[in-house]
Formats: structure tokens, C-alpha cells, sequence
């Protein structure tokens, strides 16, 4: 099996948040499906400045959700990679799907209302917006998809471009905290987490299984490292700048 140099038996994923985008454009209020949302030139630019933090990292897998967001970023990040690898999709990272769409009329209005989502995630049949999917089957989805990438033959370190809930999900899973602690957890657009896995052998000795999860480092924003002037919560930030942008 495949490992971290010095190791026998170690993983490591470089996990992404996508970059800044703007879920007030006119397309997303047109077809009132975020989904499709793209990133912004601020966006570009995070992406951008995480593909110079990480250019000197080998990566042996690329991998994004495949909405739009997360592949612009990947894409990006890897136009630093002469020899990256080809970017694959691992649907089962997608962002959670949301229900009823809500028309925010100010970044204080949307902040509350993901900011009491977020900390709900652990109640029993909490959705994301109502009608969405569940916290608790996006965990089990999302973690399906961790724990195939984990099993994956051939590669020591991988980069994983995703979504803000997505991430916290994983590192709260990784610390074995609950559901509902992944709400601690800030995600800032265009930030990266790293995570080691420890595989051994299971009891039969055919098999692998994961022993142990470390998080090496979380949010680090290389287009801004010190979080200089990086006073409000991610999903204060995009509506503020839309709204002054308007």
C-alpha cells in the first residue's frame, strides 16, 4: 500500500473549500438553484493562491464534487501541478442539497439562518433548509465516499476540493465529535485542511481498515494566512460583498 514517505501506512488529503462565490448573482435569483453558482474573480483568486501554497505538494489523486465551484477551483489550484493528476468527480462530496429557496434580503438574515442550521445539525431529521437533505444522510453519504477514498489503492496523498457543510461534516467525524459540533468548525472560501489517515491491517489480515484520523491543520487561507481584516463568518462575507457590490 501506498504512503506518506517515513510512514506504513499513512494518508494524507488536502481538503478545499471552493472559492469565494456570489449566491445573489442574477443567474442564481433567475433559477433559484445555488447549485450552479460560479466562482467570482475573488474566487479565482483564492483558488489561485492555494495552487501556489500547494505547489510543491505531489499529489497522487485530484478529486472535486463536480458542481461547477469546486472543479473552477480544482482546476485552478492543479494549473500549478505540471504533472497533476486528472481531476475526478466523487459525486457523494457534493454540498448538501438544499430545499426551499430562500430569496435572503440581507447578510444578517442569511447568517442567522444558516448559523441556526448549522448548530441544529445534530437534532434528529434536521434538513438543510426546509425540504433539503438530511444532515444525517449527507453524513452518511459523504463519509461512504471518505471511506472509499481511503480504501483506494495506490496513492498517498490527494487533493479534495468540496463545500463548506461538507468539511465541517468530515472534521468533526475525524475528532469523533458529534454531528451537531460540526457547526464549530469555519470554512472559509477558498481554505485548506489537512488530514492524516492511519490504515492498517483488519483483524483477518486481508483487508485495511482506518485506525485513526489527524487533523493536521484547518482553514488556512493562503490568500490572506493571518485572516488580516477576515472579521465575519464565510456566509456573512459572500452576502456582504454582494450587497456592496450592488
Amino acid at each position: 500500500m501506498s504512503a506518506l514517505p517515513g510512514t506504513t501506512g499513512r494518508r494524507r488529503i488536502y481538503l478545499m473549500r471552493h472559492g469565494f462565490v456570489d449566491y445573489t448573482s442574477e443567474e442564481v435569483r433567475r433559477t433559484r438553484d445555488p447549485s450552479i453558482v460560479s466562482l467570482t474573480p475573488a474566487g479565482e483568486d483564492e483558488a489561485r493562491a492555494a495552487g501556489a501554497a500547494l505547489s510543491e505538494v505531489h499529489f497522487d489523486l485530484a478529486i472535486c464534487s463536480g458542481l461547477k465551484r469546486t472543479r473552477q477551483t480544482a482546476e485552478l489550484v492543479l494549473a500549478e501541478h505540471p504533472d497533476a493528476p486528472d481531476l475526478e468527480v466523487e459525486q457523494r462530496f457534493e454540498e448538501l442539497r438544499s430545499g426551499q429557496y430562500i430569496n435572503f434580503e440581507s447578510a444578517e438574515h442569511l447568517a442567522a439562518t444558516m448559523t441556526f442550521m448549522f448548530e441544529q445539525a445534530g437534532e434528529p431529521d434536521a434538513e438543510f433548509l426546509p425540504g433539503g437533505e438530511k444532515f444525517s444522510d449527507a453524513m452518511v453519504r459523504i463519509m461512504d465516499g471518505l471511506s472509499d477514498l481511503l480504501m483506494r489503492p495506490d496513492w498517498a496523498t490527494a487533493l479534495v476540493v468540496a463545500h463548506e457543510v461538507v468539511n465541517r461534516m468530515v472534521l468533526a467525524s475525524v475528532i469523533g465529535a458529534p454531528l451537531g459540533a460540526s457547526a464549530g468548525f469555519e470554512q472559509d472560501t477558498g481554505c485548506i485542511n489537512i488530514i492524516d489517515f492511519d490504515l492498517v491491517p483488519d483483524e483477518s489480515g486481508d483487508r485495511t481498515k482506518i485506525e485513526r484520523g489527524m487533523i493536521k491543520a484547518v482553514n488556512l487561507t493562503p490568500a490572506n494566512y493571518l485572516k488580516n481584516g477576515m472579521n465575519l463568518r464565510s456566509v456573512e462575507a459572500i452576502f456582504t460583498r454582494a450587497d456592496a457590490d450592488s
